[in-house]
């Protein structure tokens, strides 16, 4: 039983800690399409402040759960 729980959590633990790399790569994408913009388009800063807070949600969950993203 003990055995099922701890492979639940690795699994879980797995897919956060990807989904969290996967948002920090998003949210630097946003951020050097943003610097290199002329003009501010409403669309992207949105798109990179709604991306940072999908990174600092699931950081804050992966530091409750004491995971070590490298």
């Amino acid at each position: 039983m003990f055995g099922r729980k701890r492979k639940l959590k690795r699994e879980f633990d797995d897919r956060l800690r990807n989904l969290l790399l996967e948002t920090k790569e998003e949210w630097e994408q946003a951020k050097e399409i943003e610097k290199y913009l002329n003009d501010y388009d409403q669309e992207i800063i949105v798109r990179r402040k709604i991306t940072e807070s999908k990174y600092f949600h699931l950081f804050k969950e992966a530091k409750e759960r004491q995971l070590r993203v490298e």
